[in-house]
């Protein structure tokens, strides 16, 4: 069973939303998925149609790629991401390795943006044969931080999606910042 746990949070750091939220202690856990089940249902099926008709036929403004290299040397800075109306962008990130979790913090002005994260198993396999992992989910990010993660049980190509083609007028851009943590594996060396 796939497990997504969405947080928000405005500019201030306090929460504003809550969509399933799961909290552990003190500490808040932030929009996840665990890779490894695809629920193949009707209703996630329309909305995979969705992302990829977006992915097929939309007017892509950005395509942002990265490798896992290049996130761990992100630094703190956020970058920056201009998105005319009507189009869209990604960012995707090819990796190797399954087992990292890669995490993303989002906040876009003037006005919301839509946010999906897609997985494709190559650049060569085909649009249609795309999971998606989070559906398009218009994020009012303008006023408060987004925050989430996917588990990477796969290797391939994981699409981050930001899609303003609901807007007719308005440009947007979107200051995003991306982590990977590698898994903690317990040897037992340690141990008397």
């Amino acid at each position: 069973m796939s497990q997504i746990v969405l947080l928000r949070r405005d500019k201030g750091g306090n929460e504003s939303g809550r969509q399933a939220i799961e909290k552990r202690g003190s500490d808040t856990v932030n929009s996840t998925y665990n890779s490894s089940t695809f629920d193949e249902s009707e209703e996630l099926q329309m909305a995979q149609d969705a992302e990829i008709c977006l992915l097929k036929s939309g007017e892509l403004m950005i395509k942002l790629p990265l490798t896992v290299e290049e996130i761990l040397n992100f630094g703190e800075a956020n970058q920056e991401l201009f998105i005319k109306s009507n189009t869209y962008s990604i960012i995707p990130i090819t990796v190797e390795e399954p087992g990292l979790t890669i995490s993303w913090v989002f906040s876009s002005e003037p006005k919301s943006i839509s946010f999906s994260v897609v997985y494709q198993e190559s650049e060569e396999a085909p649009l249609d044969q795309c999971k998606v992992l989070i559906p398009m989910t218009r994020c009012n990010s303008h006023k408060e931080t987004i925050r989430g993660k996917v588990k990477v049980r796969n290797s391939g190509i994981y699409m981050l999606i930001f899609d303003n083609t609901f807007s007719r007028f308005i440009s947007k851009k979107v200051f995003y910042h991306l982590t990977l943590q590698r898994p903690v594996i317990y040897d037992g060396s340690d141990f008397p």
